[in-house]
């Protein structure tokens, strides 16, 4: 049976009553939009007034973004009635001093979160070794720098001075060095020295070179193996401990190896801090997300993670500037790492998350901290309503690991997560290591990414409001795999010559246009890589508040940590495959893995104004009712 939608929508505004005046009100703009539309039909279904929202659907002739928005709040109102947190989260303040205060929190930390992931760029800068020589300044001392290293050094064919090889030391005199010359060549021996340099770096530091560049990719391999390994570890232990003491392990972690990392005395010392602090690096990411995930509600978690990585992207410019100015790599670690101490702070400031304690079973101290957030947001929590909390089940909850592979909707979300992460990572890396072939200035590599991301992140505030979770992530990652396949397709734009000197020479029947057509190749790589990098930065951001929202409280940070592990994975494959002879290989993997994310992520349902899950049976409820809502929406259109 059909009707008029006047007549629906006043038996819904009917049946909504009872859940209170401003919903009564909003929902009575909603029926006073709609009646408007005297065509407009929809089926006839009656069940529980609480139901009678969920069913309701806009027309697909009828293009009101404000309808649509009205309709979207009236769905979260109804969801916010099976969050007793959320309930609470009202009376306390949605986004009160306290809130605000604990956003506030994670600047700092996301600032030195890009500082620490990113300074290995900046140590291992370019350098012209030659070997050490001085034996012949023993000889005569009043030789000048550039005739010590014209008796000492063989040459190159093109006249540089060789950087690895030296003259074999002799016992003769100067006279006699300068008329007959050196003419046995050895590896050097006394190590080496870099007059061109201005600034001091890992590779002068440790001498890394000759042979021992291979050690540069060990730091990043090592960083990674950190991440992969921290984000195994760190999601269980929060899980397990909760939000706040693994915050402040995190946070101890950057003071120890992080700050630290400037009185190293070997290079294998400097690997093993790297390793250290890149779980330090991901344990505070999972925890902070979760944290503020578990305080906030509907736009205001979002809005809060996209502002701390608006933070991170500000990080990397503090860096840059850091490095720029900054003549020694230990002097940067110092400076840098410094804000880190204030930090010490967090024991006294930082709160713990009401839900995690309430979960294991500590509901005193649950309420002691609403009550004092409602106090800091001079609010009061009716005792009443306080009083509702209880345990889930009447029982503390527990959960493990292999719940992820037990629980069939749990290990959906987590392969589909996983699978999106690891395109992320891949993406990222492999236009990175792009942008460093066309032979962009460090600085600006690192600069101009950062400034885009900042703009990027702040879009997703709009983008989630328009198109929700999931179709916000489907679309950035579209992008950003888009940009990287053109960046694996189209040739690099180099011209054609020889390389002498350092420099290319172009052969002499290259033509001017081609000549500019390259040039422009160039230009548009860059800027493919940049607008790729843009949607990838929007795309992670999505990606967190997406992933927080879909998984239980109480395995929350493990989820995030396991998804994590795809995308140091995703990393580490861009490192290996991009190296490869087979030119086909990365543009194979990076199609097939965008392909799989988009179409898998298209089958996980929204989360947008949807109350979080806490347990396990609560969550595979949940996720349940939201599938069949999902298909029913499509057979409605």
């Amino acid at each position: 049976m059909v009707v008029r939608c006047g007549r629906e929508l006043a038996g819904a505004c009917s049946a909504m009553r009872s859940l209170g005046k401003d919903r009564a009100a909003l929902t009575g703009s909603v029926s006073s939009q709609l009646a408007t539309e005297n065509n407009c039909k929809v089926k006839q279904r009656y069940h529980h007034p609480s139901e009678t929202l969920n069913q309701l659907e806009v027309p697909e002739h009828i293009h009101s973004p404000s309808l649509e928005m009205l309709l979207r709040r009236l769905r979260a109102m109804e969801a916010q009635q099976d969050d007793k947190f959320a309930s609470i989260l009202d009376v306390v303040g949605k986004f009160g001093t306290f809130q605000r205060r604990l956003v506030a929190l994670t600047f700092i930390p996301n600032i030195l979160l890009a500082f620490f992931m990113f300074a290995d760029i900046f140590m291992f800068t370019a350098q012209k070794p030659y070997c050490n020589t001085s034996w012949i300044l023993a000889i005569d001392p009043n030789l000048s720098e550039a005739e010590q290293l014209n008796l000492t050094l063989p040459r190159e064919p093109n006249g540089s001075f060789q950087t690895c090889l030296m003259y074999l030391p002799v016992a003769w005199d100067l006279d006699s060095i300068i008329q007959f010359g050196l003419n046995y060549t050895v590896s050097c021996q006394d190590g080496w020295i870099y007059p061109e340099t201005k600034k001091r770096s890992l590779v002068n530091e440790f001498d890394l070179v000759c042979g021992k560049e291979s050690n540069m990719e060990g730091v990043q391999t090592m960083f990674l193996a950190g991440l992969l390994i921290g984000s195994l570890i760190f999601g269980f232990v929060s899980d397990k401990l909760g939000r706040y003491p693994t915050i402040l392990m995190s946070l101890l972690g950057l003071i120890i190896f992080g700050f630290g990392a400037a009185f190293v005395n070997t290079f294998h010392q400097y690997l093993f801090f790297r390793f250290v602090v890149s779980q330090a690096l991901v344990c505070y990411a999972i925890s902070s997300v979760c944290l503020a995930t578990e305080w906030l509600v509907g736009q205001h978690r979002a809005h809060a993670i996209i502002l701390e990585h608006c933070f991170f992207s500000m990080g990397v410019m503090f860096l840059t500037g850091l490095a720029y100015i900054l003549p020694h790599w230990r002097l940067l670690f110092l400076v840098g790492g410094a804000p880190v101490f204030p930090l010490i702070s967090y024991i006294w400031m930082l709160p713990e998350s009401p839900r995690w304690l309430m979960l294991k079973g500590k509901l005193g101290a649950a309420k002691r901290v609403l009550c004092y957030a409602a106090s800091v947001n001079e609010k009061t929590i009716p005792l009443s309503l306080l009083d509702k909390l209880q345990l889930p089940g009447k029982k503390v909850t527990k959960a493990s690991v292999l719940d992820f592979y037990n629980n069939r909707h749990l290990r959906k979300v987590t392969l589909v997560m996983g699978c999106v992460w690891f395109t992320v990572g891949y993406s990222y890396f492999t236009m990175s290591l792009k942008l460093k072939d066309f032979g962009v200035n460090i600085n600006l590599t690192q600069v101009v990414p950062g400034l885009m991301e900042v703009p990027a992140r702040l879009c997703c505030i709009f983008l989630l409001e328009l198109m929700g979770r999931k179709w916000s992530l489907i679309l950035t990652l579209f992008q950003g795999s888009l940009m990287c396949l053109l960046i694996l397709i189209l040739p690099p734009g180099e011209m054609e010559g020889e390389q002498m000197g350092g420099s290319l020479v172009p052969h002499p029947r290259f033509r001017w246009a081609e000549h500019y057509l390259a040039i422009e190749l160039k230009s548009m790589m860059v800027l493919m890589i940049v607008l790729g990098e843009f949607s990838l930065a929007a795309s992670a951001s999505v990606f967190f508040i997406y992933t927080a929202e879909l998984l239980p409280t109480v395995l929350r940070a493990t989820g995030l940590g396991l998804v994590s592990l795809a995308w140091a994975a995703g990393a580490i494959s861009s490192l290996v495959v991009i190296q490869q002879k087979l030119t086909f290989l990365p543009i194979f993997l990076c199609c097939i893995s965008a392909f799989l994310a988009l179409f898998l992520c298209s089958l996980l349902p929204e989360t947008q104004d949807q109350p979080l899950s806490d347990t396990l049976e609560h969550y595979s409820l949940q996720m349940r009712m939201r599938l069949c809502r999902a298909e029913e929406r499509k057979q409605t259109h």
